[in-house]
């Protein structure tokens, strides 16, 4: 009987570091409450439920001050609820579907309807409807189901992380006949694409393939789908044991597969059983069984063969280029050192190839446990050539694999340019940046970016090659749409918000209010007349300004300027007392008079009467517009907006004198229109 493990079975990241978390907890002797089983696995949760973890199904079952939200995350209110009630929360929601909460979120708030790829009821798809808001939210599994939806100008559609592709760009395909705008985010790990590829091509290959893990696992029963469509006598295996019982020959070739929750002990120990029962099953030509997903567990287990056991735990750990082991140092010289790694002959390190090349012999001791990865079984001389440099670079290009599958930035530093672009260092990692992804308009000078910090999103991997490209430009857009999102989010009409004018235009001055750009029409810079913004307000002016209106979904938003300050005619009385005297300047000349404007928004009469201490026969003798005058206020109506100026006055007395009682002040008959 040969076994063939899947490269890509069990563990997923997300799933692991929930795991992870709770056991760090746990071992600091904390009870704990998760929200739902952390993992689809009733071994695993067994045994962390023994330890202190209670599980709950809801949020009025929680226990202690201690809750982790597992790896499907949880809708908008649960979290908000959790805060509300002071409780610790260990947040351990997957990246990938952290990503797409972000996402309808800031569908929602876009006012766009969001369609969701995956399997009604299931845990992530429910933490997924809960980040929308104020919009219809529908989930579809089918194309027959998504051919029943409401026929709709636009959505956003998403799918469950463990969704198959070919599944996703099935019911995508049908939505766009109701949907003629659809809006699809990718949002499939790419590790369950990988899971799934791998399972599909090894059931192809094999006589028997066998799925391990929980029987309420999703993505362990859509493994187990896609494997029996291809392999007949495929097998739904949730506990080791269970191995005992199935029909297999000792001919066959067994494939082996697990879902995301399976941990790698359990992955181990059916391996173990396979080659438990090869020793005890006859060779034979049965005919191939259908597949079955419940298998009864044994009535009996066979006997362990420890020598055979042995013996496949060597096969387990033997090596070969590129393998990482850990051994312990047997000796030190000056050209190299030798490690024992428990295989026929020592494994050999150069000093070239050390993490501390200099004074190594006083960095490296004998006993000490050192990990290295294996560069050639054998150099020729039947030595195992090794390198402690290659697990360091592999340990960061591993970590930007990940960071890149997990939609995360990374840092690096500008180091030449070359044809196309810049390279980059990014943890030592060299890492292309072309042209066009260094930032969001064009860059003349490219050189600009050497030796500077920067803040990038790897966009290709090349695992072949080792290399990377990466994007400074998509930083750039993700942090301005998040800034941009965040403004939206504080926006509301009637509230003082503080910007940078940015740009000025014939009708009036755009300000960046914290990143989003708004209006000032013309008309609402100032109360008094404006020819052009400039007279107002220049670009790089910090102002408070009024939000007056919000258009969301054309994302346009107006505001005012003069609105933050009291209306010229509220303070006109108090600031103007009549009597008093101020300068003005003539502002317009009609035949019965000139207008003064004492303030933006605010004009005064002086009547042709009032003008010079002698009759006039028309007010251009007189004054022209843009003269500076001295006048008098004779007084001021607030209801009727006018007031009445005097330039004769002003020159008879002096600053504060007062009118003699009961003088004629010689306005005769004002004009109807005033």
């Amino acid at each position: 009987m040969k076994v063939e493990i899947a490269r890509q079975a069990g563990f997923c990241f997300g799933v692991r570091r929930s795991v992870d978390a709770v056991n760090a907890l746990l071992a600091q002797g904390k009870r704990i409450t998760t929200l739902g089983p952390v993992i689809h696995n009733p071994m695993v949760v067994e045994d962390m439920r023994a330890r202190g973890a209670y599980v709950a199904e809801s949020l009025k079952d929680v226990r202690g001050e201690t809750v982790v939200i597992r790896s499907h995350g949880e809708g908008r209110a649960v979290h908000e609820a959790l805060r509300a009630r002071g409780l610790t929360v260990v947040d351990t929601t997957c990246p990938f579907v952290a990503r797409i909460h972000a996402r309808v979120d800031a569908a929602s708030r876009a006012h766009l309807p969001v369609v969701i790829v995956g399997e009604k009821g299931h845990a992530e798809v429910e933490g997924i409807l809960g980040w929308v808001r104020g919009v219809p939210g529908y989930v579809v599994g089918t194309e027959e189901e998504a051919l029943a939806l409401p026929e709709m100008p636009r959505a956003l559609v998403v799918a469950q992380t463990t969704t198959p592709k070919a599944r996703f760009e099935a019911v995508c395909a049908a939505a766009r006949q109701r949907i003629p705008g659809c809006e699809i985010f990718e949002s499939i790990c790419k590790t369950t694409v990988l899971r799934q590829s791998e399972a599909q091509d090894l059931a192809s290959r094999v006589d028997a393939m066998l799925v391990i893990g929980g029987r309420n696992s999703s993505n362990t029963r859509k493994l187990f789908s896609l494997c029996a469509r291809l392999c007949p006598r495929t097998y739904f295996l949730e506990r080791p044991q269970e191995a005992a019982s199935l029909p297999l020959r000792a001919q066959d070739t067994i494939g082996i597969t697990a879902g995301a929750s399976t941990p790698d002990e359990i992955i181990k120990e059916v391996v173990t059983r396979m080659s438990e029962l090869d020793k005890t099953i006859t060779p034979q030509t049965d005919a191939p069984v259908e597949a079955q997903e419940n298998v009864q567990e044994p009535v009996q287990e066979p006997a362990q063969d420890a020598e055979f056991a042995a013996a496949f735990e060597k096969t387990l750990v033997s090596i070969r280029p590129g393998q990482t082991v850990t051994g312990t140092i047997v000796q030190v010289t000056d050209n190299e050192v030798c490690v024992n790694i428990g295989y026929k002959s020592d494994g050999l390190i150069p000093v070239a190839e050390l993490i501390t090349q200099e004074n190594h012999r006083e960095a490296y001791h004998v006993g000490d446990e050192i990990e290295v990865e294996v560069v050639k079984v054998n150099d020729g001389e039947g030595n195992v050539l090794l390198s402690e440099k290659n697990i360091v670079s592999r340990k960061h290009w591993d970590a930007l694999v990940e960071k890149f599958e997990n939609n995360e930035y990374v840092e690096g530093t500008g180091k030449s340019v070359v044809k196309g672009g810049l390279i980059a260092d990014v943890d030592g990692v060299r890492t292309f940046v072309p042209a066009s992804q260094l930032s969001e308009r064009y860059v003349e000078k490219i050189d600009q970016f050497v030796g500077k910090p920067l803040k990038l999103k790897i966009i290709e991997v090349d695992k072949q090659k080792r290399r990377l490209v990466a994007s400074r430009k998509a930083v750039l857009a993700e942090e301005s749409a998040a800034r941009k999102a965040a403004a939206w989010e504080n926006l509301e009409v009637g509230k003082t918000v503080h910007g940078i004018v940015r740009r000025l235009t014939d009708f009036g001055a755009f300000v960046d209010i914290g990143g989003v750009d708004g209006l000032i029409h013309i008309t609402d810079l100032s109360w008094g007349r404006v020819k052009h913004p400039s007279e107002v307000v220049k670009p790089n002016d910090e102002v408070d300004v009024l939000v007056l209106a919000l258009d969301r979904e054309r994302e346009r938003i107006s505001l005012g300027l003069k609105q933050t300050k009291p209306k010229p005619w509220e303070t006109a009385q108090v600031n103007y007392p009549v009597g008093s005297i101020c300068e003005g300047k003539v502002v317009r000349i009609v035949t019965f008079g000139a207008f003064v404007e004492l303030e933006p928004g605010l004009d005064g009469l002086v009547h042709i009467s009032q003008i010079a201490p002698t009759r006039i026969n028309k007010v251009e003798d007189v004054l022209k517009v843009g003269d500076i005058v001295r006048v008098r206020i004779l007084d001021v109506n607030p209801e009727a907006k006018r007031i009445s100026l005097s330039i004769r006055d002003a020159a008879d007395y002096g600053d504060n004198a007062e009118l003699p009682e009961g003088e004629d002040m010689g306005l005769g008959e004002l004009p109807e229109e005033l």
